[in-house]
């Protein structure tokens, strides 16, 4: 399918969605022209008597209801706001280069240039028509001209709609790519998406896109949950309206948008294509990158209410590493002394930090601006005010948690501090007798048994001792994050919509398990343990977030011990780590 073919289907498939909207309105015009009829008879003295006099006022009164109802469910339409994706506004003069690269290309493809710019803090580039929003004016924040990238972060509480006054769609960036991608890598990664502003200029496509818009943002406002009941009534019949008729619409509206990716695509095909075959590995690569980066150090920061402020500067540090680690880049350190991408902005790093705070309020569901308890923090000060903070955080909530349960603080306790916590109080509760060893014979039949039907770790039950002091920090941190602030709690139910949007928060990760918060505790309490006894040191790993440093090493055989620990009862692999490593489990720890 060439360019004209998929252009054809596109446009065949909108004239669909249209007809139907036809139907709809002559539906709605029906019962008015049959009473436009039946008075007309009477001036022609046809349609005279009571049956017909009875018919006109019936009929009259069906087409006043239904006219009425037309009128609300279309202005509803008309006026509701279509989700719109949250990004950061990029003004020209804040990217002039940007905007001219992607001028340039709009010219090479032949095809209207987009009317704007805009990052998402996601691996993902897409148009966005927001021209349904012009009717609303926009808020005071937001209607002075956005001309530096100082402008950015107050820009974040409403959406720049200076694109709304164009028929042109916005261009939106995924910002990981303009910090990792080289400047010829971008331009053919967005040609295809450049080139889907033709297609969206058409007036058939723009108005059946417009419509099916409408009509989607109209079901959400009648399926609102914070409307009072009598609102409630009265738009669950504009909801069901819009309802079906979008499931009238849907297949056609699927097939014309595919038409548009196809005559996208092919009208792509001449320009960069040998580069764009490069430039898609490098999009499965900073896309396997932002999600480490994320999900192993981002994430820690955001629940102690911090955010990292250069997280698309760290992408690229994350990605570094993991091709160094991996060699998943031939030629890779040539290909770094390239120009990137993001040399094409005036002010890069305000617009990272910009990016990067609405990464939190996206996926974890952070306040839109910094306070005391939502503070930034740079990728230098990460080890001591995030990795050592947490830890000993961490491992406070693991003591209180034991003197709830009421275990002895230490066996033998200094005499500085008897009550002082200790990595051996968690050790001696942890542990349990073990078993005797089973003979060979025995051995040999588990293995058989584990072969044919699995080791059934999944299903390991861990000792009643584990089992309650997971729940209790379960408890406890719940009990946490209901009091924490508004917004802070991140992926309780009460954030799981913004207040400013209606938009659904993207966690990136499920609540977490008891057992899996034991873990994190205890291995954090060994990292105390290890910073105050041995001269170890919080370090930051870019792929897998806080990481213990000895002697500038990263320790990374301690996960395995320490869920022996909790999983098995069995102390003995912990223990002669911490020997081998010279860290003192007796010895009182800093605790936050």
């Amino acid at each position: 399918m060439g360019v004209e073919a998929g252009a054809q289907v596109a446009r065949s498939r909108a004239l669909a969605v249209l007809r139907i909207r036809s139907r709809a309105l002559a539906v709605a015009l029906l019962p008015a022209a049959v009473a436009v009829v039946l008075w007309a008879g009477v001036s022609t003295g046809h349609l005279v008597g009571g049956g017909w006099h009875l018919a006109r006022w019936i009929t009259s009164g069906a087409a006043i209801v239904v006219l009425l109802a037309a009128a609300v469910i279309a202005l509803v339409v008309a006026r509701a706001r279509p989700a719109m994706s949250p990004t950061v506004p990029i003004a020209e003069e804040s990217a002039p280069d940007l905007y001219h690269l992607v001028r340039d290309l709009a010219d090479r493809l032949g095809v209207p240039a987009p009317s704007a710019i805009a990052l998402t803090p996601d691996c993902d580039s897409w148009l966005e028509d927001r021209t349904h929003r012009a009717h609303t004016p926009p808020p005071a924040e937001d209607r002075d001209e956005i001309s530096g990238v100082r402008g950015l972060r107050p820009a974040l509480q409403g959406q720049h709609r200076r694109a709304a006054a164009t028929a042109a769609p916005v261009l939106v960036i995924g910002s990981p790519f303009l910090w990792w991608m080289r400047v010829g890598e971008l331009r053919a990664v967005l040609a295809p998406v450049v080139a889907g502003t033709g297609p969206s200029a058409h007036p058939d496509i723009a108005a059946a896109r417009r419509f099916v818009r409408g009509l989607d943002a109209a079901v959400a406002v009648a399926a609102a949950p914070q409307r009072g009941p009598v609102s409630r009534t009265a738009l669950a019949g504009v909801g069901w309206v819009a309802r079906l008729l979008l499931r009238g619409c849907r297949v056609h509206a699927a097939e014309m948008e595919r038409g548009v990716a196809v005559a996208a695509a092919e009208r792509a095909q001449a320009v960069d294509y040998g580069l764009r075959i490069v430039a898609q590995e490098q999009v499965g690569l900073a896309y396997a990158g932002w999600d480490r980066l994320l999900t192993r150090v981002a994430l820690p920061a955001w629940r102690m209410g911090r955010w990292p402020a250069r997280l698309d500067a760290g992408v690229v540090a994350a990605l570094t590493e993991l091709s160094r680690r991996d060699r998943l880049a031939e030629g890779f350190t040539s290909r770094l002394g390239e120009r990137p991408a993001c040399d094409l902005l005036e002010e890069p790093g305000a617009i990272d930090e910009a990016a990067s705070l609405l990464a939190a309020r996206l996926f974890h569901g952070g306040p839109a601006e910094p306070g005391p308890d939502w503070a930034p923090v740079d990728w230098q000060e990460y080890p001591e005010e995030v990795v050592d903070r947490k830890w000993r955080t961490d491992a406070a909530r693991l003591h209180r948690v034991l003197d709830t349960l009421g275990v002895h603080r230490t066996a033998t306790p200094t005499r500085r501090d008897p009550d002082a916590p200790t990595l051996s109080r968690v050790m001696n509760h942890l542990a349990t007798p073990q078993t005797p060893q089973p003979s060979a014979r025995e051995t040999a039949d588990e293995e058989e048994y584990e072969y044919e039907y699995g080791d059934g770790d999944e299903e390991r039950v861990g000792s009643e001792r584990s089992e309650a002091l997971a729940a209790g920090i379960s408890a406890e941190v719940a009990r946490e994050e209901a009091a924490a602030p508004a917004g802070l709690a991140g992926q309780g139910p009460e954030t799981s919509v913004w207040d400013d949007g209606g938009l659904p928060l993207f966690p990136l990760q499920p609540p977490r398990t008891g057992r899996e918060l034991l873990a994190d505790h205890v291995t954090a309490m060994v990292c105390c343990a290890a910073m105050d006894t041995a001269g170890a040191t919080p370090g930051l790993d870019w792929l897998d977030g806080p990481s213990l440093l000895l002697n500038g090493e990263r320790a990374a055989d301690l996960g395995p011990r320490v869920l022996t620990l909790i999983e098995k009862g069995d102390p003995a692999p912990l223990e002669a780590w911490l020997r081998t490593t010279g860290v003192r489990p007796e010895k009182p720890v800093r605790l936050v």
